[in-house]
């Protein structure tokens, strides 16, 4: 159960923001006890790839607190962010944590399924958020873009670390999110 609760929230973090839970995943695997990476996903934690994926977390950073820029980072993310969240999922799940012991044990069979499954949930935080921003860029005169870029930010950092040392929190994410969604369509 810890697995897909790490998954699930790696992979919607990475829904708004790709390159947070990647960079977290590797940092911690490089420089912490906190997590093990499996032997297919030990590349997230080479210096080259730490490196890469910072700098790609600051142009994604700067370019989605401005207004009109932040709309087209969004129809470029459509593509990255449901890749990162199948990477999120995958690494994610199948690694051992301080709360997963045996990951091997939930996705024996299928490798493929963790992946899919992280996309799937990625895209669905992405057009959620792409669906939002233009009526907040619309509602605040363009005020409103770095505030909501960076409170999803911030979301995607506590959502990424929690999915990794306190997994069970990432059932309180979800139901967040839900309840964001009614309001959102509400409105």
């Amino acid at each position: 159960m810890f697995e897909v609760l790490t998954g699930t929230g790696l992979a919607a973090s990475a829904g708004l923001n790709a390159y947070i839970p990647l960079l977290i995943l590797g940092l911690l695997g490089r420089y912490t006890d906190l997590i093990d990476l499996p032997s297919g996903w030990t590349w997230l934690g080479n210096g080259w790839v730490i490196l890469i994926m910072a700098v790609l977390l600051a142009v994604e950073m700067v370019a989605d607190k401005v207004p009109v820029v932040d709309h087209i980072n969004d129809v470029v993310q459509t593509v990255v962010r449901p890749t990162a969240g199948g990477l999120a999922f995958g690494a994610g799940s199948s690694s051992e944590t301080v709360t997963v012991s045996d990951p091997g044990s939930f996705f024996s069979t299928h490798q493929w399924v963790p992946v899919v499954t992280g996309v799937l949930l990625a895209l669905g935080v992405h057009l959620l958020k792409s669906a939002a921003r233009p009526i907040v860029n619309a509602t605040t005169a363009g005020f409103g873009a770095p505030v909501a870029s960076t409170a999803e930010d911030a979301t995607s950092v506590v959502v990424s670390l929690v999915a990794v040392l306190l997994p069970v929190l990432v059932l309180v994410f979800l139901v967040g999110l839900a309840f964001f969604v009614y309001w959102f369509f509400r409105r």
